[in-house]
Order: C-alpha cells, then structure tokens, then sequence
C-alpha cells in the first residue's frame, strides 16, 4: 500500500469510528455527556471538543504546505482555538458539534485523496505552543490520526462507563481483505 492510500485508510477509518462515537453519544441521557468522568479533559464532551481543536489545529498548519491544497480553504477561515481546551459549541448545542464533525471528516477525507506522494517528503514548519517545528509532512499526517485514535479511545470507554458500547473499533475492519472467493 503506498502512503497515500495508507492516508486515505486512516481518512476513512477516522469518519466511520467518529460516526461510531457520535452516534452511541448522542443516544446517552442528557447530561451524560459534560458529566465529569476523571477523565484527562474530564467529560466525554470535552474529550471530543479537544479532538476537533487538535484536528482544526493541524488542518490549519498542513493548509500552510507549499502544495497549497485548495480543499482546505474552508479551515483557513475559521479562527484558531485558544487552546486544547477551548470550547467549539455550547455544551448543550452537541447537535452543532456533531453536525461539524461530520463536515470535517469528510473535508479530512477529500483531503486525503488529494495529496500526492512527493507533497508527504516535505518539512513542514509550524509553530505550537512549545514554538517553532520543522518536521516530516508524512510523520505528522501519521501523528494527526494517531492523536484521534488516541482520544476515541478514551471516548470509547467514557462511553463504556455511561453504559454505551461503539461496537468493533480496529483498523482491521476498514483494511480491504484481499482473499479470494
């Protein structure tokens, strides 16, 4: 598999797990969702509130890739979060949330298709709050869904402690089984 069609994998494993997530939050009892589990960012909300901060955060950097990528000039408009924690909808507005959710995985999925294999060589450079970084395009693609995947674990078993089960959640599901009939 080359690297980008390893993206677009992780692309499309990172819609179908956040549509997983969303769907069993949404079914849980109002006030489920922003009650504080111990969590590291405390409640499930702001558990997938910092997914969409890191992912809005790092769309921002890579739309900074001399490649230009036109499909990110949505996430160009929008102003960068405060912080990790930095509220992006009302709690009680998680209908909104889910609604961006889904327009940005399928950004992040349109995305993906786009990028060709001499865009992931490049050193990126970026500031985050530790000051300036200059890494590899590709590591940082990898960090970026490795950061989801982290945190939806973590969204896996908030939920599991609301009484929610996502279901499967490995890779493997979404990996194409080359096996013969």
């Amino acid at each position: 598999m080359s690297r980008c069609a390893h993206l677009c994998l992780m692309a499309d494993y990172n819609q179908w797990m956040n549509a997983k997530v969303y769907a069993a939050a949404a079914s849980l009892p109002p006030g489920e969702l922003q009650r504080e589990r111990g969590a590291f960012f405390g409640s499930l909300l702001a558990t997938l509130n910092h997914v969409m901060v890191g992912d809005t955060l790092w769309l921002q950097r890579y739309a900074r890739h001399p490649a230009g990528f036109p499909l990110l000039d949505p996430i160009r408009a929008i102003t960068p979060p405060a912080s990790l924690t930095h509220p992006l909808f009302a709690a009680e507005d998680f209908a909104a949330m889910h609604a961006h959710r889904l327009w940005l995985d399928q950004l992040i999925i349109d995305w993906a298709a786009s990028i060709r294999e001499e865009d992931l060589d490049h050193l990126l450079d970026y500031r985050n709050s530790k000051g300036p970084n200059r890494r590899e395009f590709f590591s940082l693609l990898m960090h970026f869904f490795n950061h989801q995947t982290h945190h939806r674990g973590q969204a896996s078993t908030l939920l599991s402690q609301a009484g929610a089960d996502i279901g499967d959640t490995d890779l493997l599901f979404r990996i194409p089984n080359h096996i013969e009939d």
